[in-house]
């Protein structure tokens, strides 16, 4: 698995790091990290994956298209050193925005794809991360064809104020637009979805996956006591506790994503 999938990676075995545990704190060789889905092999503690990891471990094999990679985040309102962080994002993963957008098979089915990557500026929603989601459920309703997320997010990204948080009302009628037309929806939640992300699309699919424990939220725990002098119970925004509570349908291990996924694009085909 770890040559067929690092392909796309663009890396191979001589060049393998190591990488620790955040917490048993146990030394894992990447490759063998990576062949585990980036789970910890010694504690079971999910890593967060990069969009990269992500599309090599769900697309099939060379199926990929990435579009609308043309779009990169200006500095609109001139909010003092954007522009540095920008850069500084840019070349730590890669990327140019904090989403990755595209076409793919899945178990063989064409699917609009989107997976964010929280490496990149906490994948915060800026207007070119709401532009390229946007277009892509456009196309995906033009072309008939159902959409996989793959959400994470600190929410709205400050630098861009208001023209950040307007994302969130254009993303949704995009997919309530995608949705009239009778096609799928399916946001996979990983650790952390929270703010204007999981306020909007984040949960608006037709099912919704989660990752076990992850972080999904809206506002922090703290802020949510102070406003309500309430205490909270446990583990409120993780996973499991949302789906006890019937905000997400199903908590999928990341080894069985990809059958799980491809058996509902199938059902719903």
């Amino acid at each position: 698995m770890f040559k067929k999938l690092f392909g796309f990676l663009k890396k191979d075995e001589a060049n393998d790091e190591v990488r620790v545990c955040k917490k048993c704190n146990e030394e894992t060789k990447y490759s063998e990290l990576f062949n585990n889905y980036m789970i910890c092999p010694k504690c079971g503690t999910y890593a967060r994956m990069s969009a990269k990891e992500r599309l090599t471990v769900i697309c099939d094999d060379n199926s990929f298209n990435e579009l609308y990679s043309e779009l990169k985040s200006t500095n609109h309102l001139g909010f003092p050193e954007y522009d540095e962080k920008l850069e500084k994002a840019r070349k730590a993963t890669g990327l140019e925005e904090a989403v990755v957008t595209g076409t793919c098979t899945i178990g063989g089915v064409k699917t609009a794809l989107f997976v964010m990557d929280s490496a990149f500026m906490m994948a915060s929603m800026g207007t070119i991360v709401g532009e390229k989601i946007t277009r892509l459920f456009e196309k995906a309703t033009q072309e008939k064809l159902p959409v996989v997320g793959f959400v994470t997010s600190g929410g709205a990204r400050m630098q861009e104020g208001m023209l950040s948080l307007m994302q969130m009302a254009k993303v949704s009628g995009a997919v309530k637009r995608h949705s009239d037309a009778g096609e799928l929806y399916i946001p996979v939640l990983t650790d952390p979805t929270t703010g204007g992300i999981t306020a909007s699309f984040g949960m608006l699919g037709d099912i919704i996956i989660a990752e076990p424990k992850a972080l999904i939220g809206f506002a922090g725990a703290r802020v949510i006591e102070q406003t309500t002098g309430q205490k909270l119970p446990a583990g409120f925004q993780r996973a499991e506790f949302l789906l006890e509570h019937g905000f997400v349908d199903a908590i999928v291990e990341r080894k069985n994503l990809k059958a799980t996924i491809t058996n509902l694009l199938e059902i719903h085909k």
